[in-house]
């Protein structure tokens, strides 16, 4: 019932920008926390962003603060993520998440968008 599908990842240069989008195919979307989250070769998942049901308290990562920001469409049922001034370290695998009210952890996931930034 919950299906989340990244878009608009790809390879750039570092100081290059994308905007990824993740889009649900659910009735509820306006109801989640959406977050973005990233995980490079040889290392764990991280967290990227997150966003509020109703667009409020966006917070981010230390290591993407004033360089991604991240939004959401409600009425389309999607959450971006803008990428500015990339980085060879910004390299990794994309995905996006939902939180379900009331929920401690994020629990729906989608497949995953690679970026990758070359020097």
């Amino acid at each position: 019932q919950v299906q989340l599908v990244e878009s608009g990842g790809g390879s750039v240069q570092a100081g290059d920008s994308l905007r990824l989008s993740c889009t649900d195919s659910g009735r509820t979307f306006s109801t989640y926390t959406m977050g973005w989250f990233r995980q490079a070769p040889g290392k764990e998942r991280e967290f990227v962003a997150g966003i509020r049901w109703n667009g409020g308290n966006p917070y981010y990562a230390d290591s993407v603060k004033g360089r991604f920001t991240i939004s959401r469409d409600n009425v389309k049922n999607t959450v971006y993520l803008q990428m500015n001034s990339l980085k060879p370290e910004d390299t990794a695998v994309y995905y996006c998440a939902a939180r379900m009210p009331r929920a401690e952890k994020y629990d729906f996931w989608g497949q995953g968008t690679q970026v990758t930034v070359s020097s």
